[in-house]
């Protein structure tokens, strides 16, 4: 479906866009266009990258006219641009704001102007049940989103939400590995805090799969596994063979005991797809007369689907999982280095 297509990644020269671009460049894809406001990264991907295929737009999703120019000729759009820390959206919750809600509607606005055929909004976990503004904001972006796929059919609007990406930009992963390497001790939040484990290429192969399957307005889940974040430190202190202490520190200002992916109510409407789950948009217009005479019995039986009830990973799964992470492996092979 990609072939001699063109294809826009919002906030592309990030984790995200790294991994697509490790998927897409030796394809028959035609272009690929970068758009994002940081210069730094655009060079160095540009210089690292070197293709004739890649093509980089600076600019902001707050700003219409940048977003506006860089639409032209599109196929699809990956849309990932986004403020994803959660205490700095904590602290300056109207810049979460302008970006993950403002910049989304100027992103939908500018592909519908454009004809685009398909967009997909990259959402998280942390907009269930949302109880901090980076959370609230990407939780308005899945419901801008949805508002928009139910007015028209072209272009096909839908969202994915999905867990920690492991060993992502800002991510614990990092941080413990770099905590490691220091000798210092490895800073836990709560022991027994849990978080799902999803690799970059998992959340390419979502973004595909909704690409492939979507209705207007669905919201794509992957099925994934977790851990507790002690169980984390302790597998890669085994991995780098550390004895580092942990240090609990407790959880921070904005920050969950379990993530979750799926509301009950979501759960349980939500269509089944082996690997995945399709939650449907909501077809309802302003009657809303099915809250008064009709219900659905599925939701009252239902649970939410988090990440203290998902299959738990065994520490030897876990350390196949994150040994197979190019992050991992890297920074393994720094370690030889620095000790030889």
């Amino acid at each position: 479906m990609f072939t001699n297509k063109t294809l826009l990644i919002t906030g592309g020269t990030g984790s995200f866009g790294n991994a697509v671009l490790k998927r897409f460049l030796h394809t028959d894809i035609k272009q690929i266009r970068i758009f994002s406001r940081d210069e730094k990264k655009q060079d160095d991907m540009r210089n690292l990258l070197r293709s004739n295929k890649v093509k980089f737009y600076m600019g902001d999703v707050r700003d219409f006219r940048s977003i506006d120019n860089v639409m032209e000729g599109v196929d699809y759009v990956f849309h990932a641009a986004a403020l994803k820390q959660v205490p700095s959206c904590e602290f300056y919750p109207m810049e979460a704001v302008r970006t993950n809600v403002l910049g989304t509607e100027n992103v939908l606005e500018a592909a519908i102007k454009h004809n685009v055929e398909k967009i997909i909004c990259l959402g998280t976990d942390k907009a269930v049940y949302p109880i901090n503004a980076m959370g609230i904001s990407k939780a308005m972006m899945e419901k801008v989103a949805i508002s928009k796929a139910r007015l028209r059919s072209n272009p096909l609007i839908t969202c994915t939400r999905y867990g920690n990406v492991m060993a992502s930009r800002g991510s614990v992963i990092p941080l413990f590995i770099s905590q490691i390497k220091a000798g210092n001790p490895l800073t836990i939040t709560d022991p027994e805090m849990t978080r799902f484990m999803m690799s970059l290429d998992n959340a390419v192969e979502l973004v595909l799969f909704a690409y492939k399957n979507a209705n207007p307005g669905d919201i794509f889940v992957q099925k994934s596994p977790a851990s507790t974040i002690k169980q984390l430190a302790e597998v890669l202190m085994d991995i780098f063979d550390a004895k580092s202490e942990l240090q609990i520190i407790g959880t921070r200002h904005g920050e969950k005991l379990y993530e979750t992916l799926l509301t009950r109510e979501e759960f349980g409407k939500a269509e089944d797809l082996g690997d995945y789950y399709r939650i449907a948009a909501d077809d309802r217009d302003l009657n809303y007369a099915k809250y008064f005479s009709e219900g659905n019995n599925r939701i009252a039986e239902a649970q939410d689907y988090h990440s203290h009830n998902t299959y738990r990973l065994s520490n030897d799964e876990l350390k196949e999982l994150l040994l197979n992470l190019d992050y991992v492996k890297e920074q393994l092979k720094n370690n030889l280095y620095s000790i030889s």
